[in-house]
């Protein structure tokens, strides 16, 4: 299929734009070829991944791109970097690697790229419309803007995303088109205590399970409450996106494009069906920890981001109480969203009960957390998923709830009746 070029993207391709166009319509050019495409379309807005240093390579691109007078074309957002630039003192790696991961932040500012440091662009306040069209990276953004603003995004990593900022283009394919939007397995919710479904833990256990099942497939889930919220949507796409690549799902009566099952399936037939039970879900549950009792080291929430709601609602299951002096309490946010904190006091009601706020990184891809005897409790699959092979941690995985009950008593403290009273 020959890939068609208007002469604006001529223009990139053969250097007349600038080198840094060209090197990156020349990559596009590849992964269009690769995606089947036969043109690209323009994209109104990117989030890019590739400010969190893994290595020298990342960083060589990012200098080179900079270097030869990249711009991004359209507004741009930063995902999580390897550094808190506000609370400094909470890295604990070598200073090497400190200094090349800030090199790395400042060529992509250099670039255009707003510093959001955030992997949670969702909760800015200028966010994609329904059926925009946006390149955006983090792979919890991803389906978070597919699934629950409707917007529309293939999953874009490192390189790609800041090639698509600079160009202002994607290749027409993937979850940018009606048919690949469609619903491929069922989810079907049976039997499930209502004090579970309006409970904040079953969400990532269910993405959990959907990712391990739907691998890049769409699932479409039936049986959520219809007022579930984006918080709790949230934490179920990040699962999904974890343990599978789930770029998108549908919850029926939920989400903009699933009103009814047969809309989330556009006509189709499920090719398959995956009935989803208490006894399933505590299973899964399960899987998310390495221990189940025992002293507790730390505890981290905020993966992805926390919301204001969600800061919050810790707030005030903190109100009254401390967290044990043995155990470190991090939640980690936005910076915007810390802002806000701030001005309404709440960042200062969590300080003072021990818990240490984190921006522009998250605790399972930076060393944050000290070497203390224990697990590390948290509310997040994704951190749960991760953090034993990023920073050889124990996990405990437990509600917001257990998680506070559990860092104030010093001890894991979790509550199995949730899954089965009614």
């Amino acid at each position: 299929m020959a890939l068609r070029l208007t002469p604006d993207e001529e223009a990139m391709l053969d250097g007349r734009a600038g080198e840094a166009a060209r090197l990156a319509m020349s990559i596009l050019v590849e992964m269009a070829g690769v995606a089947g495409a036969d043109r690209f379309i323009e994209v109104a807005r990117a989030h890019i991944d590739g400010g969190l240093y893994h290595g020298r390579a990342g960083l060589d691109f990012a200098e080179r791109l900079a270097t030869t007078g990249a711009r991004v074309a359209v507004p741009t957002t930063l995902n999580v970097s390897s550094l808190d630039l506000v609370h400094p003192g909470l890295y604990r790696g070598d200073p090497d690697t400190a200094a090349a991961a800030r090199r790395l932040m400042d060529f992509y500012v250099e670039m255009g790229c707003r510093a959001t440091w955030t992997c949670a662009p969702y909760q800015l306040p200028e966010r994609p419309a329904f059926g925009e069209q946006i390149a955006w990276a983090e792979s919890n953004a991803i389906v978070f803007a597919n699934s629950v603003l409707g917007a529309r995004t293939e999953r874009y990593g490192d390189f790609i995303d800041i090639c698509a900022a600079i160009t202002g283009r994607v290749p027409d394919a993937g979850l940018h088109r009606d048919e690949n939007r469609a619903g491929e397995v069922l989810f079907q919710l049976t039997g499930l205590p209502d004090r579970l479904l309006q409970s904040d833990m079953l969400y990532p256990v269910l993405g959990h399970l959907i990712g391990a099942e739907t691998g890049t497939r769409v699932p479409v889930i039936a049986g959520l409450p219809h007022d579930t919220s984006e918080d709790r949507l949230k934490a179920l796409g990040a699962a999904a996106a974890s343990s599978g690549a789930v770029a998108m799902f549908h919850a029926v009566g939920v989400t903009p494009e699933a009103p009814t099952a047969q809309d989330a399936f556009q006509g189709r037939a499920p090719r398959g069906t995956v009935e989803v039970t208490p006894a399933r879900l505590v299973a899964v549950r399960d899987l998310l920890s390495t221990v189940s009792e025992g002293p507790l080291a730390a505890v981290s929430l905020g993966t992805p981001h926390a919301s204001p709601a969600e800061l919050d609602e810790l707030s005030d299951l903190l109100a009254d109480s401390r967290v044990h002096p043995e155990v470190d309490f991090f939640v980690s946010t936005g910076r915007g969203v810390l802002a806000h904190a701030e001005e309404a006091g709440t960042a200062a009601r969590l300080r003072d009960a021990g818990v240490q706020i984190v921006v522009d990184t998250c605790t399972y891809i930076t060393p944050i957390l000290r070497p203390n005897p224990g697990a590390v409790m948290t509310n997040s699959a994704k951190w749960a998923y991760y953090a034993p092979g990023n920073i050889g941690v124990e996990v405990v995985f437990g509600s917001t709830e257990e998680c506070v009950r559990s860092a104030i008593a010093g001890r894991i403290r979790r509550d199995d009746g949730l899954w089965f009273d009614s």
